[in-house]
């Protein structure tokens, strides 16, 4: 897993996310980080033909810009890092496609956006390629910044814990960051104990991740984002690790979805593994 992808359009977020992945590769071995962008094709003349020299020029353009971003990440890192811009009109489906080719072990990308529009514009993409579940993927705010002693949040419900939660994944992360691992369990129904199902769920959780020597907590509170932003701040917690259940970001954004909350409100990373 020593291979990032990240996608980059430019802006001050995804430059961000790269320099997240720089920092984070001085801690490992053997590193390789991955700049790729997407690039529009050639525009159509008023009469629909090609403008000539177009699809060169925003290559040309798309190259060079890479090329800086490289050398600023260079005086972070001396990991190997790679220029990738490719042509295409849509970029969730390029990028699906080059991960899938290249059998990239993770992404890590930025999002931004308080405002509705925001979110819609500039968001977007980022929960695209996380419902498209072919890579975990990082999810780095625009204010968040690479910490080398984590905390890490495994956000988990406790239910079918051996079919739902994606176990190998979730190891290569651990493996990755070496972090001291905190298992929270948010239940809505603050009035209800702890039961026998969930007593047997957590062990059979831990004897999943007992290497990396976690600690349990069971957090009764109504509102999911006061329960987790709480523990955040009271753990000092550096990432989050959550589990998206099997349904539309996009269509969700908007609504309720747990990690659709997290990603445009955290402040710390946000790292989303599939089952």
């Amino acid at each position: 897993m020593n291979t990032f992808l990240v996608p980059i359009d430019f802006s001050d977020t995804s430059k961000n996310a790269a320099r997240f992945a720089a920092h984070l590769s001085t801690d490992l071995d053997d590193a390789n980080i991955i700049l790729y962008h997407v690039y529009d094709s050639a525009e159509g003349g008023s009469d629909s033909s090609p403008v000539e020299g177009s699809e060169y020029d925003n290559k040309v353009i798309a190259e060079l810009a890479l090329k800086s971003v490289k050398t600023e990440l260079s005086s972070i890192t001396s990991a190997r890092i790679t220029c990738v811009a490719e042509e295409e009109a849509d970029f969730v489906e390029c990028l699906e496609s080059y991960v899938r080719r290249h059998d990239i072990p993770l992404i890590i990308m930025g999002i931004t956006g308080q405002s509705r529009l925001d979110q819609i514009f500039m968001g977007s993409n980022t929960l695209k390629i996380v419902n498209k579940r072919v890579a975990p993927v990082i999810i780095v705010p625009p204010d968040a910044q690479y910490k080398s002693d984590r905390n890490i949040m495994l956000i988990s419900d406790f239910k079918d814990v051996e079919k739902t939660v994606p176990i190998a994944p979730i190891k290569a992360i651990l493996n990755l960051f070496k972090p001291s691992l905190h298992v929270v369990n948010v239940d809505s129904d603050h009035y209800v104990e702890l039961t026998d199902e969930y007593k047997a769920q957590r062990a059979k959780l831990n004897n999943m991740i007992k290497e990396f020597k976690p600690e349990y907590y069971f957090i009764r509170l109504y509102d999911f984002m006061d329960a987790i932003n709480q523990f955040v701040m009271d753990k000092n917690i550096d990432m989050i690790m959550t589990i998206p259940k099997n349904h539309s970001f996009l269509s969700n954004v908007f609504k309720t979805t747990h990690t659709s909350k997290l990603a445009y409100h955290s402040h710390v990373p946000i790292i989303a593994v599939h089952s």
